[in-house]
């Protein structure tokens, strides 16, 4: 198949290498011109604009955007919309909102273009590894690119979810279990760092690799870190996150579904980027106040 792309960061530039292997032609656009022309080496055609690129695509057009959630993506829309035309196709491969999805299907359809949202997990190892896809919107339409989502995917790697918003909220749901996952294996690792024990922790994480019932992926790249850097002395105790956990929270308040890890880890972050916590102090306060507890001054 011949699709465009637009958005080559870490996802979208590994996403359109793995393409190209599979013998598909794509036509790449990024306001970034030195990845543009890299990829050009590698097979890909090179579009100097959205307007380029569109014109550089068959009539029956596929774009698939890889741009950061909100604004980027309607701004995109906005730029695209008046180049497509009915029966065209867009998909959304990045972590947006579901409800912002849904949203977007709704006025794409104005213009007859079929929009199709599609959570994307893999990371950085996507190319090597492949990725692992979640897809909504109309299903004829989904079932039309199964040529591009087989070629991106690993093996068994891609399901329709159902109607507009659906990927995008399948993958949401998926990262904030990604969120309690990492949050319990950091403070197992944490709870052994601080034993008298003081076992090899990158050992640890090798061993757990072979038959344990915490073997994964995961476990896989705490293995990596520790084997570059053993006591993760070159990173900070910062924790970002990129909302997908915090649309999890929400939507779970809305269907009234309990979601404690997933909060919990969320907040964790949140605790993270303190560099003085009042309710740290507030707490230490009360216990001096009740009990005459010491309290830790300056």
């Amino acid at each position: 198949m011949k699709i465009g792309f637009i958005g080559l960061g870490k996802m979208g530039g590994n996403m359109v290498q793995r393409l190209l292997l599979d013998k598909h032609e794509v036509v790449v656009f990024d306001f970034n011109t030195s990845i543009v022309k890299d990829l050009e080496k590698k097979g890909a055609i090179a579009a100097t604009d959205i307007e380029d690129m569109i014109q550089k695509l068959p009539d029956t057009k596929v774009v698939w955007l890889m741009v950061p959630a909100g604004k980027p993506v309607d701004d995109t829309i906005t730029k695209l919309l008046p180049l497509l035309q009915k029966g065209d196709i867009l998909i959304d491969g990045g972590n947006s909102f579901w409800k912002d999805s849904q949203a977007r299907a709704q006025r794409t359809a104005f213009k007859s273009v079929e929009f199709i949202d599609c959570g994307t997990s893999g990371g950085v190892w996507g190319l090597q590894n492949g990725y692992c896809l979640m897809y909504g919107g109309n299903k004829q339409t989904c079932d039309s690119l199964e040529p591009i989502f087989k070629s991106l995917a690993t093996d068994n790697g891609y399901l329709y979810c159902g109607e507009s918003g659906a990927g995008h909220f399948v993958k949401m749901v998926h990262n904030g279990i990604e969120y309690g996952m990492m949050q319990a294996f950091a403070e197992g690792f944490e709870l052994m760092e601080k034993s008298p024990f003081a076992p090899d922790l990158e050992k640890v994480a090798e061993l757990w690799r072979h038959g344990s019932v915490v073997r994964s992926w995961l476990l896989d790249l705490i293995k990596n870190a520790l084997d570059e850097d053993p006591k993760l002395e070159t990173i900070t105790d910062y924790v970002d996150d990129n909302g997908e956990a915090r649309w999890m929270v929400q939507s779970a308040m809305d269907f009234e579904v309990p979601v404690h890890v997933t909060a919990a880890s969320l907040f964790t972050r949140f605790e993270s980027r303190q560099n003085e916590s009042f309710a740290m102090k507030m707490l230490a306060a009360m216990r001096n106040q009740f009990g005459g507890h010491a309290v830790k001054t300056k």
